[in-house]
């Protein structure tokens, strides 16, 4: 009898084991279809740049925007959070939903600000999902075009004559513990340490304003960002950070050419997903990356201004980010730099 009731009870719940199975493979059916329609994009997809409109990460984003929505066939949404130097908006990607619809478009910068504001709580470069690069250009130092200084060496000469005095050079920055800020702090200390003062702004549009007014001395910058300032003459480029001339600055010298070892600084543009991001995203935004940085007018654009397209892999992106972030925290370690 008990044998029976065993018997009985095990072919009951096989029974219901059998009912619950074929619900699901059902509900799974009914599903895979729902699942299908919500494929990304299904709606626009916002880019957040963590700066102001008119500098080189706003410009970046939307070259790239009208040809991205055409690819993805869904809008491309530009938003500008600006403040901390990119650090809102990091942080409001970084809480964001992982779902695609909201990316981070950064700099360089977000691998200097954790470790020149190392008490704020800044968004860590490293924790984003990498999706690509978006363009790469090295930096040039230029003065306004009412400064006397006419090149790199009256520059330096003109800084030490001022710190001598007990006065100061103020150059501008895109914001405190920016690429840009510690960019200039590592010529300060190549060039002898000789004091100097940075006026902080939020993004490089406002800067670069008071630059061109003389309210500022002297600021550093990507190629793109002073490309036009440049071409009407209301800035003068000095020296430009990469190894070789610049192509569309070549009457502009190299760090190596006045004579500053091992200064060779270069910004990039990438796009980055919240923790969590899925692959499907990553994949299909990468293709769309590097679809649209081979059409001639987007290229046209950026190598007019002195950058030079990104393109190439996630995985590029996250070993760049993560080289510089290690690069700059060494740089800020050894000349103690900070913002706070």
């Amino acid at each position: 009898m008990q044998r029976t009731s065993n018997m009985r009870s095990i072919s009951s719940l096989t029974r219901r084991q059998l009912a619950l199975g074929v619900a699901a493979i059902g509900l799974a059916c009914v599903a895979a279809p729902v699942f299908a329609q919500a494929a990304w994009p299904s709606k626009p997809v916002t880019l957040l740049v963590g700066f102001p409109p008119g500098g080189q990460t706003d410009f970046a984003a939307r070259v790239i925007s009208n040809s991205l929505a055409a690819s993805l066939g869904q809008g491309v949404v530009i938003e500008n959070k600006a403040g901390v130097n990119g650090n809102l908006g990091s942080v409001d990607i970084m809480r964001a939903q992982p779902d695609g619809y909201r990316l981070l478009v950064g700099n360089g910068s977000m691998t200097v600000t954790p470790h020149v504001f190392p008490t704020l709580g800044i968004a860590d470069p490293t924790k984003f999902v990498p999706i690509g690069i978006l363009l790469q250009s090295p930096l040039v130092l230029v003065v306004p075009t009412s400064s006397p200084v006419k090149n790199f060496e009256q520059f330096v000469a003109l800084v030490k004559e001022r710190a001598k005095s007990g006065k100061t050079v103020d150059y501008a920055t895109p914001g405190a513990g920016s690429l840009v800020h510690v960019t200039t702090e590592l010529m300060r200390e190549r060039i002898g340490s000789p004091a100097m003062n940075q006026v902080p702004y939020k993004g490089s549009g406002p800067a670069v304003i008071d630059l061109m007014a003389g309210r500022v001395e002297a600021m550093f910058d990507a190629t793109s960002v002073f490309d036009p300032y440049i071409k009407s003459g209301k800035v003068r480029p000095i020296m430009v950070t990469s190894s070789t001339r610049a192509a569309s600055l070549p009457d502009v010298p190299t760090p190596a050419e006045v004579g500053l070892k091992d200064f060779e600084i270069i910004s990039f543009i990438g796009m980055y997903g919240p923790p969590g991001t899925r692959p499907e995203v990553v994949q299909k935004m990468n293709a769309a990356i590097n679809a649209v940085l081979k059409e001639p007018a987007v290229i046209k654009s950026f190598q007019e201004r002195g950058d030079q397209p990104g393109g190439g892999t996630p995985e590029q992106l996250n070993a760049m980010t993560r080289a510089q972030y290690k690069l700059w925290g060494d740089v800020v370690k050894t000349n103690k730099i900070t913002a706070e």
